[in-house]
């Protein structure tokens, strides 16, 4: 009994170390308005909910504890991981923000945002809050404690980490350039219009040397952008949500190459 006891609790801390770092970590749960308190009793609901399946299905623990805490900070890598490609989600929306705060002429005035706990400019947090009620409205949440949770112990343990940590590099380049191309694709139709408006201001100061169009041209950028962002904005929710389902996907395609072909039952 004691023994059966002894190896569920290893069990138990093991399922827990992934939890904890992903829930520190990700977009929402990571944000210092949430109390850790709060974010480490979370993890212990998930992991009480999830460890008598993975006890069921089988997961081998080493008789070593030097071994053991290996696995334990593994896991706990594997959440970090799943954590911060998933931030990457929310870090589009800030990059698609700078790509025309400039343009705007805002790109002075720099905001404090409490999720990432970095100064971003204001179109950047602009963007980044309608992300994230976008990431509400499409189940993100939901969909991070599937994937996060019950699909990650699925595909993946810590041992596979070693065996995949070319796999990760790769993964990591690969996001980043989508990063960019989704930011742009998101920003594209203010950054094209500005684009235009800033080759119609320089052929009208050509025309009329005489105008000061430094002082007309900033408050007419301004106008110009808000009125498409709000003639834009059900293509712009569209594509944030687009983005938020292609990097769950992405996220969910890293686990299933980490991990190895079969599974035994919990595949």
């Amino acid at each position: 009994m004691l023994d059966t006891l002894l190896t569920n609790f290893r069990l138990f801390l093991l399922v827990f170390a992934r939890l904890a770092a992903l829930f520190e970590v990700a977009p929402l749960f990571s944000s210092e308005a949430i109390p850790q308190p709060a974010k480490l009793g979370f993890a212990l609901f998930a992991t009480a909910l999830v460890l008598p399946w993975i006890a069921a299905a089988g997961y081998p623990l080493p008789a070593a504890t030097g071994h053991y805490l290996l696995l334990v900070a593994g896991e706990a890598l594997i959440g970090l991981i799943m954590g911060f490609f998933l931030n990457l989600i929310f870090a589009v929306f800030q990059a698609a923000g700078q790509y025309f705060s400039l343009q705007i002429g805002f790109g002075a005035s720099e905001v404090f945002d409490p999720l990432a706990e970095i100064e971003i400019p204001l179109m950047g947090q602009f963007l980044n809050v309608v992300g994230m009620l976008t990431f509400l409205v499409v189940s993100g949440a939901q969909k991070l404690v599937l994937v996060g949770v019950y699909r990650s112990f699925q595909a993946v343990r810590a041992a596979d980490l070693v065996a995949g940590r070319g796999l990760l590099t790769g993964e990591l380049v690969a996001s980043i350039g989508r990063l960019f191309a989704d930011a742009l694709t998101i920003s594209f139709p203010i950054l094209g219009t500005l684009l235009l408006v800033s080759v119609a201001m320089g052929l009208l100061a050509k025309a009329a040397p005489q105008m000061n169009l430094l002082l007309m041209g900033f408050p007419f950028s301004i106008g110009v952008a808000f009125l498409i962002m709000v003639l834009a904005m059900p293509f712009l929710v569209g594509s944030i949500s687009r983005v938020v389902d292609g990097g769950f996907e992405a996220l969910s395609g890293l686990l299933d190459k980490l991990g190895p072909a079969t599974r035994g039952v919990m595949r």
